[in-house]
């Protein structure tokens, strides 16, 4: 059996009880700094690009705390199973790096210490009410968010003015400029559709959708519900009338549509900037991408994530104190960003970092003000829960996708096989 899902199974008796009442924090206990200058030693992981430099530029900046820094393989690749197993035997690093859709799944494990009385509450609640809920548990605060990367859309602007088009603000105006493109570029799609990364959960999330809700004692899973089924059965109509293509993302075949303009459009997220100008700009694309505000059901502001890290105190730390001061410090100075470098174009979740991510962004390449985009993109952030193990669920979308006749056929097959999965683990399951 897998590491993680070892220790979920232990603690499913109480995994319900422990992650109901997923909140912004609201009814949390009082928080109150650590007393006294934290010191001593702190052991780090991560699998973000830069946090090396980030650590000695930490150690750098103050004598008390020293940061020894490891970079881990990301979660697909083993890094969670990892870091699962290290707290499990007692040799876990003090902080770790924890996307927000397996950070439940940590809480769950008891393998987390909570964040409350270690970082000042101003901290806490400086968040966004809904970014801060991805990291709050119960009324307790498990990780300080790192990022909140807004789902966001690429296009290419000249392949949009071929088609007469402006950007799409709803989703029918979506659909009418797809059609608008095919008509003037018979072998272009507006967008691709991947089947091994599908971006459903951002989707579903956009339109209203809530995959996961806790109850007192078990948990709700609603990943067939009716704004689900609404977004999978539109995406798969595109597909059907091949106005978006229906790839592998991140393939040679997908990098190969992008440079020559048979795929004109990309929904990703902020941190996908990166990779786009790594894949296009050897066809002299420079300034032809532009980033936008995706497209809502109703033209109204409605926001979902498209991932997104946090960092936590794991539960082997024997130096809580000086693990806070460095999470904190990560987390929320403009010295850490700048030390990460030009690595990426996160979008970072506490307030008034984003001008310093992007003067040292590599954002030159675009034909707008990205970052400004990605702060547009954010407004009306939805509430979401990722679950108490969303490996089940996410493994068993990418099989559905491919394996199923339509995306309307996946959602369902992928509820079934969660409430299957979740069951199987000894957690509740609201009928």
């Amino acid at each position: 059996m897998h590491l993680r899902r070892t220790a979920l199974f232990a603690a499913a008796v109480v995994a319900a009880t422990l992650i109901a009442g997923c909140s912004s924090g609201s009814g949390a206990p009082a928080v109150t700094p650590p007393h006294g200058p934290a010191k001593g030693n702190v052991t780090f992981w991560s699998s973000l690009s830069g946090m090396k430099d980030v650590a000695a530029a930490f150690n750098a900046s103050q004598k008390d705390i020293t940061v020894t820094f490891e970079e881990i393989p990301n979660g697909a690749n083993g890094g969670y199973t990892k870091l699962s197993a290290a707290i499990s035997s007692g040799t876990g690093p003090d902080v770790a790096g924890i996307e927000y859709q397996a950070l439940p799944g940590f809480v769950a494990a008891d393998q987390l210490k909570s964040i409350d009385g270690l970082v000042p509450g101003k901290v806490l609640t400086a968040y966004d009410p809904e970014v801060r809920g991805q990291v709050s548990f119960a009324g307790a605060d498990y990780a300080l968010p790192y990022d909140a990367p807004p789902m966001v859309m690429w296009y290419r602007k000249d392949l949009l003015a071929d088609a007469g088009v402006q950007v799409p603000k709803t989703w029918a105006d979506f659909e009418k400029a797809a059609r608008a493109l095919k008509a003037v570029h018979p072998d272009s799609y507006l967008a691709s559709f991947f089947t091994n990364e599908p971006q459903l959960a951002p989707l579903a999330w956009q339109a209203g959708s809530e995959w996961f809700h806790a109850g007192k004692s078990s948990w709700k899973v609603g990943i067939d519900d009716a704004a689900s089924k609404k977004v999978a059965d539109y995406w798969q109509r595109l597909i059907d009338e091949g106005l978006v293509k229906r790839q592998l993302g991140f393939s040679d075949e997908w990098t190969a549509d992008l440079n020559s303009g048979a795929v004109a459009g990309w929904i990703g997220g902020s941190w996908s900037a990166s990779g786009l100008k790594t894949r296009t700009e050897g066809a002299g694309q420079a300034g032809k991408w532009i980033a936008a505000v995706p497209p809502t059901w109703d033209g109204k502001p409605s926001a979902s994530l498209s991932g997104g890290t946090s960092f936590a105190i794991t539960k082997n730390s024997k130096n809580a104190d000086a693990a806070a001061a460095f999470l904190t410090w990560l987390t929320t100075s403009p010295e850490a960003v700048r030390a990460r470098g030009a690595v990426g174009t996160a979008y970072l979740a506490y307030p008034g970092l984003n001008d310093v991510a992007k003067a040292v962004a590599p954002t030159a390449y675009y034909g707008n003000d990205i970052y400004a985009v990605f702060g547009q993109s954010s407004k009306g952030l939805r509430p979401w829960a990722w679950g108490p193990s969303y490996d089940i669920t996410g493994a068993a979308l990418k099989n559905a996708v491919t394996s199923s006749p339509t995306l309307g056929d996946a959602v369902a097959t992928t509820q079934s096989d969660t409430v299957s999965g979740l069951s199987k683990l000894g957690v509740s399951i609201a009928k």
